[in-house]
């Protein structure tokens, strides 16, 4: 049986912890001057940390702008950069390093189409100090969301997914070395795969943690070794929204996502995974509409970027997490 534990926040929330492994040290509000702010990512660039994120009406709504705001110390933010483009929905972007060491911006784009439907297409943006940002790029096929982009060596890799060769859900895994011009790998073989994010351990091999949303609320980790054609499936009990993960200089691997209570509520959580498993350890102070974490494992310490609308107005907040050894 696993020790559950209740910890009080300076928020005044109640953090529930599974088990042990991991300490929440802080956690503060850093964003909400949008009306919805949502969809983090985080990386830390030039010794000050970036922030990016979706800032809109709600969160399907017609006038998503990207946001990018910046952090000497993590305690102290400003905006460097608000990207947008009339008519267009920007979302869900996700920060990368390119080999040649430029911040790339990933985002999924959506445009409503008469009679309702909605049309989509990805982009990329570079910077090489986060202020100044080139004039955006379309990425992979018209339809196709590419979701996060992970580098290992010269070569970035993304799975896209909605709408690919007909198949609403369908992964196909590319590669990249520009991250402007994708190379197709594969079409991944199962059922159903959308957001999701790839990490890669020292000695090459890949792990990929996917959300998938075909009526049994479950998941995919999946392994494999350059060239990545071949791929190992674990069905997963859970239902990651808005899945992320790193791995620590000892190997060890952990997740961030969205997890759904038997209630119906929801929080963001972190959860321990391997190839085959994933475990909740701790729910962060989170509610309603939350999840999308961005991750950073910085001096010993974990630095997990989320949104989360359990303060009324969905704000972004900054948690630091402690990991035992």
């Amino acid at each position: 049986m696993r020790l559950l534990r209740l910890a009080v926040t300076a928020l005044g929330c109640a953090v529930v912890c599974f088990g042990q492994g991991a300490t929440l040290v802080s956690v503060k509000k850093i964003w909400d001057q949008g009306e919805h702010n949502a969809f983090t990512d985080l990386i830390r660039h030039q010794d000050r940390w970036f922030c990016t994120f979706r800032e809109a009406g709600d969160h399907v709504s017609p006038d998503g702008k990207i946001r990018v705001i910046v952090s000497e110390d993590g305690e102290r933010w400003q905006s460097a950069a608000l990207l947008a483009d009339a008519g267009f929905d920007l979302r869900d972007p996700k920060i990368s390093r390119t080999p040649d060491g430029r911040l790339m911006l990933l985002i999924g784009v959506a445009v409503k189409l008469p009679g309702g439907a909605t049309k989509l297409h990805s982009r990329v943006s570079f910077s090489k100090d986060g202020w100044q940002w080139t004039p955006w790029s379309r990425v992979v096929g018209p339809g196709e969301w590419l979701w996060r982009v992970s580098w290992r060596g010269e070569k970035g890799y993304g799975v896209s997914y909605r709408g690919v060769g007909g198949d609403v859900d369908k992964g196909v895994l590319y590669e990249t070395v520009d991250g402007v011009t994708y190379k197709r790998i594969r079409e991944l073989d199962v059922p159903c795969i959308n957001e999701t994010t790839i990490r890669f351990r020292p000695d090459g091999e890949a792990i990929m943690l996917g959300r998938c949303d075909d009526g049994q609320h479950a998941g995919w980790i999946g392994t494999s070794r350059p060239p990545y054609r071949e791929w190992a499936w674990d069905r997963m009990t859970e239902r990651p929204g808005g899945p992320n993960f790193i791995l620590l200089p000892d190997g060890q691997m952990w997740a961030g996502s969205r997890k759904y209570l038997g209630d119906g509520s929801r929080r963001t959580a972190l959860w321990r995974m391997t190839p085959t498993s994933y475990e909740p350890v701790l729910e962060f102070p989170s509610g309603g509409d939350t999840s999308y974490p961005g991750m950073v494992y910085h001096q010993g310490m974990l630095w997990f970027s989320y949104y989360s609308s359990h303060e009324e107005q969905t704000s972004i907040y900054l948690a630091k997490v402690k990991f035992e050894e």
